[in-house]
């Protein structure tokens, strides 16, 4: 059986579909790496919102996919840019999300980090800024989540160099009750961002990024880095004070990133593992084992599909996720908060669907089949 996927010529051509996945059943903990994926939220497709509302979100199926990502070993990055931060789910939903989510990780007995940001507020002074992040800072810190303390739009359009971020940060670390992740995410993830750390000069950035750091080693666990270039963060690592882990946040470049080399190796906080969660979780295991070119072998034919979902306009590669997990069998619709599902073509899910499928990730491959037949069919691509 063949299923007509559109092609680059505006037409239509034949794929063969997988017939079985891959066998992909959890086992022990890992223990050479730390790793989260970051996870996306589950619209609720019956309630009656338009995009300017706050977000509908179905909480039992988000909660659900969540104990899946654990019940594979993986730690959770919750209320992340994935989970559609500033793109459908603002910070009530944010805060509602974390809390549910870090109760759920106690109960399970899973591990939680949790995004701080200042998306309560779109503007002000620095003082506003410091009290936005103080404000979610606390709520992690009550819900026993760690956290993580994102790059924030406000600090970027107020902050009037390196000596702001350094006041900023510098603050929110002396009062954080305990070791937090970093994250610098890039212009590409979210435009607002350009210019983050006091300069558009990714060198002059990364200088005052390490001076924060450096002057705050004690109550940084890790850094997050999101700019999709490999040769920097391996130079970020190898500058990290003792102690400091490198989580990498590149999409593109993950499996060398997370392999390393003779000086180190970065351990992972990725949205693409939300999708790949099970693979990755068994690619992790086989390094554990200290079978490096086993697990290359598993990971690194996964990043032609990441690099597919976070094309450009990057921001937009949460749909891809979405996409996929109701593929797989995770969600009952393909529906996002803020109606994110029309952010990509019907060539751009037909691929996806070709390489995830290729892949062997969706459970159920003839589930996933029939739920992209009726995705084409929606757009009348006949069969």
């Amino acid at each position: 059986m063949t299923i007509r996927l559109p092609d680059s010529k505006g037409g239509t051509r034949a794929y063969a579909p997988r017939p079985e996945p891959l066998a992909l059943d959890p086992g022990a903990p890992f223990t050479s790496r730390t790793v989260f994926s970051a996870a996306h939220v589950v619209a609720d497709p019956y309630a009656d919102v338009s995009p300017d509302s706050a977000a509908a979100v179905d909480w039992d199926a988000t909660l659900a996919f969540r104990r899946h990502l654990w019940w594979h070993g993986l730690g959770v990055a919750e209320a992340m840019d994935t989970a559609q931060r500033g793109m459908g789910l603002d910070w009530a939903g944010a805060a509602e999300l974390i809390r549910r989510s870090a109760a759920e990780a106690k109960a399970v007995g899973g591990r939680i980090a949790c995004g701080v940001g200042t998306d309560q507020i779109t503007g002000g002074t620095l003082a506003d800024v410091r009290a936005a992040y103080e404000e979610q800072l606390a709520l992690v810190e009550e819900s026993g989540a760690q956290a993580i303390l994102m790059a924030s739009r406000a600090l970027a359009a107020v902050a009037r160099g390196p000596e702001d971020y350094l006041e900023v940060y510098g603050h929110l670390l002396r009062q954080a009750t305990g070791p937090v992740v970093l994250h610098w995410l890039g212009p590409m993830f979210d435009p607002a961002l350009e210019g983050y750390w006091g300069s558009s000069d990714l060198d002059a950035a990364t200088d005052t990024f390490l001076d924060v750091i450096a002057a705050h080693s004690d109550k940084v666990d890790g850094i997050k880095v999101s700019l999709l270039e490999a040769r920097r963060e391996i130079d970020i690592r190898r500058r990290l004070p003792r102690g400091v882990r490198c989580y990498t946040g590149d999409d593109f470049n993950y499996p060398e990133l997370i392999a390393g080399d003779e000086q180190g190796f970065s351990h992972a906080l990725l949205g693409i593992f939300d999708p790949l969660g099970p693979l990755a979780a068994q690619a992790v295991r086989v390094l554990d084992t200290g079978n490096v070119d086993g697990f290359r072998q598993l990971l690194d034919p996964t990043v032609e599909l990441s690099r597919h979902l976070f094309q450009t306009p990057t921001r937009f590669y949460k749909t891809g996720v979405v996409f996929l997990a109701w593929l797989a069998g995770h969600q009952s619709h393909f529906t996002m908060v803020g109606g994110l599902q029309s952010a990509r073509s019907l060539p751009h899910f037909a691929r996806a669907y070709e390489l995830a499928d290729g892949l062997g990730l969706f459970p159920d491959p003839k589930l996933a089949e029939d739920r992209m037949r009726n995705l084409l069919s929606l757009y009348g691509v006949t069969q």
